[in-house]
């Protein structure tokens, strides 16, 4: 195979004034509409649209499958070519097409990784200058002069020689490595989180998190052995830690150890309807550290993974998503009691959220000071779309039919002694 670079640059551009530089224009040509064709039919069949996706994008040229699928082509159509012509444009045609693949895995890389942040804007050009910067020097035959002298720059750090090379080579060796363990864990997470609900969205979730979290880990000393970096003192680094989290790390050392046991053994899980120190509301998020619980209001609340262990909370959804109400409601002695159950229950089966097994119960309760005190109570399934408003509702048709009725609802009374003077 030949050098990629560009020798004599004169001979270079003579060689693209020759009728053989149209031959490889042309193969260049149908390479690319042979690439097109072929990432829109495995779009088309794959069907994925998802922004989120590594290897396609809302069009067919966001994503990494069509470069990938063009830098072979053109590798094939050049080792085709070189057989008939002396090769010209395919010396620069090489190096662009690795360059856009680079861009285009780091760009999607960081995309599906993190969310769209002025630092992963930052991030997305850097890696664009950096690579179309790569390609021109190694055309341009100036990259092994560069590095050369780069390599003469030197210092020393403890009992390791460093240099301006080896430290861009680091560099780029850990801009590398993250972004392929970035790449591993959003393709597990996509897999794993994948049409998963409940107690298990959870246990999955800790899963995703424990195989980033040690992904990051693996890359980290990868990227310490390159630059050349004794793993053996971590050691020490090692055992500061440890040390910090026994004494001065309790607290986050405890949340997230408590994080992974709700996360392991299900007892709480994202959709649960849970009630901890008097906030009540919907389990959004389960993190390492924290979970996430959102009030019907609107209102959200963050509370340490401690807590939902060492304190006493109530899920009202643990066995299933199902909730009890109740209202009770007051009428005069003379009522009819039979008549008084009868509209409360039919006040209460009225509504299409009540479920009908098991069915509304009515039960005289108690004889009360001022009426019959009775109790209508009923069966939700959808805590999330509201309760208060459910219960206004019924408590409305309930007042509206005993007005209809001419049954009495009781004022409270009160007998008042006074003693003459």
């Amino acid at each position: 195979m030949s050098d990629p670079r560009i020798g004599d640059l004169d001979a270079w551009v003579a060689a693209l004034t020759k009728p053989a530089a149209l031959m490889e224009l042309g193969a260049l040509a149908v390479c690319v509409i042979a690439a097109w064709a072929i990432a829109a039919l495995i779009c088309r069949a794959k069907g994925s649209r998802d922004k989120t996706s590594i290897m396609f994008g809302r069009r067919i040229v966001d994503g990494v499958l069509f470069p990938l699928v063009l830098l072979c082509l053109a590798y094939v159509a050049k080792a085709l070519v070189a057989l008939q012509v002396p090769l010209a444009v395919f010396k620069i045609a090489i190096p662009v097409l690795i360059s856009l693949l680079v861009i285009r895995f780091g760009v999607k890389v960081l995309q599906a990784a993190y969310r769209d942040t002025p630092l992963v804007r930052m991030l997305e050009r850097t890696i664009s200058w950096v690579a179309w910067l790569a390609m021109v020097l190694w055309v341009s035959g100036l990259m092994p002069v560069l590095l050369e002298e780069l390599d003469q720059i030197t210092w020393k750090v403890g009992g390791t020689v460093l240099s301006v090379r080896t430290l861009l080579e680091g560099t780029l060796t850990a801009g590398a490595v993250l972004i392929f363990t970035l790449w591993i864990s959003s393709a597990i997470e996509a897999r794993l989180l994948r049409s998963a609900t409940g107690g298990e969205l959870s246990l999955r979730m800790a899963a995703s998190n424990a195989t980033r979290a040690l992904l990051v880990f693996v890359g980290l000393l990868l990227t310490l052995s390159a630059l050349g970096i004794n793993l053996s003192a971590l050691s020490v680094l090692g055992g500061a830690i440890g040390v910090g989290v026994g004494f001065g790390l309790q607290k986050l050392a405890a949340n997230y150890v408590s994080g992974f046991v709700i996360l392991a053994e299900r007892s709480m899980r994202i959709g649960d309807s849970v009630r901890v120190d008097n906030f009540e509301g919907r389990i959004t998020q389960i993190n390492a550290r924290y979970t996430v619980i959102r009030a019907l209001n609107g209102r959200e609340s963050i509370v340490p993974n401690e807590m939902l262990i060492t304190s006493r909370v109530e899920n009202l959804s643990l066995a299933d998503a199902q909730v009890w109400q109740f209202s009770v409601v007051s009428v005069s002695y003379d009522s009819d009691v039979e008549l008084v159950m009868r509209l409360l229950l039919q006040a209460a089966s009225n509504h299409e959220r009540v479920l009908r097994d098991p069915k509304p119960s009515v039960n005289l309760t108690s004889f009360g000071t001022d009426g019959l005190e009775f109790k209508v109570g009923y069966w939700i399934a959808d805590p999330e779309n509201g309760s208060d408003n459910l219960k206004s509702m019924i408590n409305l048709d309930i007042l509206r039919s005993l007005r209809e009725n001419q049954i009495e609802i009781p004022y409270p009374q009160r007998v008042v002694h006074t003693r003459a003077a």
